[in-house]
């Protein structure tokens, strides 16, 4: 098989294989990259510690390359694990939501924050972030969130693929307003220009005063 004749497309077909959870334990940025190092012959197909053996199996299918135990840089197959924050210790730093790649974690600024259980994708990399260490990964559990999520296999695996493109989707629009908002906002020239001499006159009042000051001081 040539792995280089389509890589785009055939890069496309490697990314439906993986368990989309975004971790980054592969050591790349997201499935997608890791599936397009995979296509392009620059990674092998065991390196990704959600998907274990099962992944590790259709990949191969998939590549025509040989099956192979999992690699051990990459960590150990951790399956079913989600995110839990302590709400006792959260500051609301807001940190957690920042890394989280599929919008599972919800709260405001300086408020307590919360995991939607049923969205974690068990990526850990909300952990890391948090200055003071409220957030610990645990089995996951039956929910009652109304949040429809497939229990597992490739359902759930395009369901949190669908999230996350949501999300940048999302960062992505949320970019474009405030660069056009600041845009808007950017002074022109004259009003440079105005701020400048606002000021210069401000400086020369404060001057002007301190200098009358000063004369009043030195009269006999």
């Amino acid at each position: 098989m040539n792995l280089r004749a389509e890589p785009s497309s055939f890069a496309g077909r490697i990314d439906a294989l993986l368990p989309q959870t975004q971790c980054r334990r592969c050591g790349y940025a997201d499935c997608r990259a890791y599936a397009e190092a995979i296509a392009t012959g620059e990674a092998d197909i065991n390196r990704c510690p959600p998907g274990g053996a099962e992944t590790i199996e259709a990949l191969a299918a998939l590549t025509g390359r040989p099956a192979q135990p999992l690699e051990a840089e990459v960590g150990k197959f951790m399956p079913g694990t989600v995110a839990f924050i302590d709400e006792a210790l959260c500051i609301g730093c807001t940190k957690c939501i920042q890394a989280c790649p599929v919008d599972a974690i919800v709260g405001a600024p300086k408020q307590m924050h919360t995991v939607i259980e049923a969205l974690c994708t068990g990526c850990e990399l909300c952990v890391a972030p948090c200055p003071v260490d409220c957030i610990y990964m645990q089995p996951a559990r039956a929910t009652t969130t109304g949040v429809r999520v497939p229990a597992s296999g490739q359902e759930r695996a395009d369901f949190f693929g669908a999230c996350y493109r949501s999300r940048n989707g999302r960062l992505s629009r949320e970019r474009t307003e405030r660069q056009a908002r600041l845009r808007r906002e950017e002074p022109t020239g004259n009003v440079i220009e105005q701020r400048k001499a606002e000021i210069a006159a401000a400086v020369a009042r404060v001057r002007a005063r301190r200098a009358q000051q000063l004369a009043r001081h030195q009269k006999p």
